[in-house]
């Protein structure tokens, strides 16, 4: 899938390359981007934010820009007239595949890296925003051929789609996260299964 920038007519779809699905397969640089994408923040200020330490959050900036996620922005004199550089998300919503060519990792893929980052993200995201932060949630289990599961998948996005058309006039009203994921479950688990002997 393809990068939607602020204000997108439909977005591009396509497989992210192994240097940007290596990119987002960290909690703390999905949390960044988010962040970024709000508002334009200071290395200190995100760092603060993430009650991370700032050299430790420069080191995921840095793996960001040299992505194409992010972009610093001019230096700026900030508290007490020191210097200091903002950075800027330089795409609202990303729609990024797994990669095409897949790269040894371990026993994780990228895309189960970038999976597990991405719910170790939302993780933290939900426990910062508090106990009555969640409006919805569904989980499921779906007997689907591949003709149905490519169905879903674009039904899916099409929705996500057409609310992030227009988002940027709706930049006033409350910010909502939400994160979907389909996965194939190991065979042999869930409804309809044989137990196991």
């Amino acid at each position: 899938m393809g990068r939607v920038d602020a204000d997108p007519a439909v977005p591009d779809r396509r497989p992210a390359t192994v240097a940007e699905a290596r990119a987002l397969a960290h909690p703390v640089r999905l949390r960044i981007l988010r962040l970024l994408g709000e508002t334009d923040l200071t290395n200190r200020e995100l760092a603060d934010v993430l009650g991370r330490d700032p050299a430790t959050v420069l080191h995921h900036l840095r793996q960001l820009v040299a992505a194409g996620f992010v972009e610093p922005l001019d230096v700026r004199r900030g508290r007490r007239n020191a210097r200091e550089r903002p950075y800027r998300s330089t795409g609202r919503s990303w729609w990024l595949s797994a990669p095409e060519e897949e790269t040894p990792a371990g026993p994780l893929s990228e895309g189960q890296r970038g999976a597990t980052a991405a719910l170790a993200a939302l993780r933290d995201e939900l426990d910062d925003a508090g106990g009555d932060a969640v409006v919805g949630m569904a989980r499921f289990v779906l007997h689907l051929s591949p003709t149905d599961l490519a169905r879903l998948d674009a039904e899916l996005l099409e929705v996500l789609d057409r609310w992030q058309l227009g988002d940027a006039e709706r930049r006033d009203q409350p910010a909502y996260g939400g994160f979907v994921l389909l996965h194939e479950l190991r065979p042999g688990v869930g409804p309809g299964s044989p137990a196991p002997d």
